[in-house]
């Protein structure tokens, strides 16, 4: 049997990063291509300082990549498989939605 160790934690700091829709959007947004704080700003409708947080979560919990293009920072996946993870949460809500119009 295996026991629990600090890997499920350090996981758990992963899946705690995402745990907000702004975040969950920001990643979503990432998929295709790297993005900007003053576009991601526009996109969500928050100020510049509250998306630069959301980012900051994000790259601490090693979501992010940073590059820096003359006075521009663009922000693109450093692993684009959590993508597969979030697309999979997407099925199970879905699935709640579903459940919860068969109740009514």
């Amino acid at each position: 049997m295996k026991k629990m160790d600090s890997s499920f934690s350090l996981k758990a700091d992963v899946i705690k990063a995402l745990a907000h829709p702004a975040r969950l959007f920001i990643v979503e947004t990432l998929r295709d291509r790297r993005v900007c704080v003053c576009e991601l700003t526009d996109l969500i409708g928050s100020d510049m300082s509250t998306v630069s947080k959301h980012i900051s979560i994000l790259k601490k919990a090693g979501l992010l990549n940073m590059e820096k293009e003359r006075n521009w920072i663009y922000y693109s996946l450093r692993c684009p498989c959590i993508l597969e993870f979030i697309d999979c949460i997407g099925q199970v809500a879905a699935g709640l939605g579903a459940a919860g119009r068969k109740g009514k």
